[in-house]
């Protein structure tokens, strides 16, 4: 199965709009959103049954049991993340406990113990015809990339023989955002025409660069700023990374997306421009071709 990965550098540039677009003119049978901090592909993707809901277990939280505390202290004193609280009745503040079992390890009596922690919660979208697999992870729990991995797993696994995936990733070159790239056999950046934008890209680039992945880039609202657009494309040609073209902003793009569709649902100029990228990015998918 290709996957396709759609990354911005950062939140807002319209990953999860072109990622939408992507779905609908491929009419994918299988896709995932992978930004498991702020999930928000399943608002254009029009299912209507629920899905099916799985806890995820991330990494094991302390917890004392106070029959056995003693108020000794030593938790408090080793604890390297201010997780311990109510002193001398000792609990364990979970926002704040990272998991590392140093508090267990010196409690002389035994009354700090490991237990498994729910850190999100995975989603899996179902029918005959398509699977749509999303998470959310749970405010501040750790191992993002754990969960993204477990989300491309449950795609995978329930897409059957599909040919193709679109994959919707995280804004930044973090955790979640290198789990997402290892697997896929291409990214697309999505870029905003701005100096941080163009730095941003950049950071993607390296990133996607050691996985030894393929990328391409398109830029969207490029009439916001049509001299950096235009310096980004530069900047592609110079570094020979196709340039698959720019989306203008359209009004009928926003309207579109708030009312739950996709843009490429639309006819507007926006619409057009993403076909055209589209087009342009699966020939690159496929046949190795594109434009530079």
């Amino acid at each position: 199965m290709k996957q396709l990965l759609i990354l911005s550098g950062k939140g807002g540039t319209g990953k999860t709009t072109v990622a939408g677009a992507f779905i609908h003119l491929s009419q994918a049978k299988a896709y995932a959103d992978c930004d498991v901090d702020a999930p928000n592909l399943h608002l254009i993707s029009n299912w209507r049954q629920p899905p099916r809901r799985t806890d995820y277990i991330g990494m094991p939280k302390a917890k004392i049991d106070p029959a056995l505390c003693v108020g000794c202290g030593r938790c408090l004193e080793y604890c390297r993340f201010d997780a311990i609280i109510g002193e001398p009745s000792f609990q364990i503040d979970h926002f704040s406990c990272e998991g590392c079992g140093v508090c267990s390890a010196v409690c002389p009596e035994g009354a700090v113990s490991m237990k498994p922690a729910k850190a999100g919660e995975l989603a899996l979208y179902r029918n005959d015809n398509s699977v749509f697999s999303t998470a959310k992870l749970s405010m501040g729990s750790g191992t993002s990339g754990k969960l993204v991995t477990e989300v491309k797993k449950r795609m995978a696994s329930a897409a059957g023989d599909a040919e193709f995936a679109v994959i919707d990733g995280s804004p930044g070159i973090g955790c979640p955002v290198i789990a997402s790239i290892s697997g896929a056999d291409m990214v697309l950046i999505v870029a905003e025409p701005s100096l941080s934008g163009l730095s941003d890209m950049e950071r993607i680039l390296k990133t996607a660069e050691r996985f030894q992945t393929k990328t391409a880039v398109c830029v969207n609202k490029y009439d916001a700023n049509p001299a950096k657009a235009e310096e980004i494309r530069k900047f592609c040609h110079l570094k020979n990374i196709p340039f698959a073209g720019m989306i203008p902003f359209d009004p009928e793009a926003v309207r579109a997306v708030n009312s739950g569709k996709s843009i490429a649902e639309a006819e507007c100029p926006s619409a057009s421009a993403v076909r055209e990228i589209y087009k342009n990015t699966m020939a690159l998918l496929f046949m190795g071709g594109g434009t530079a």
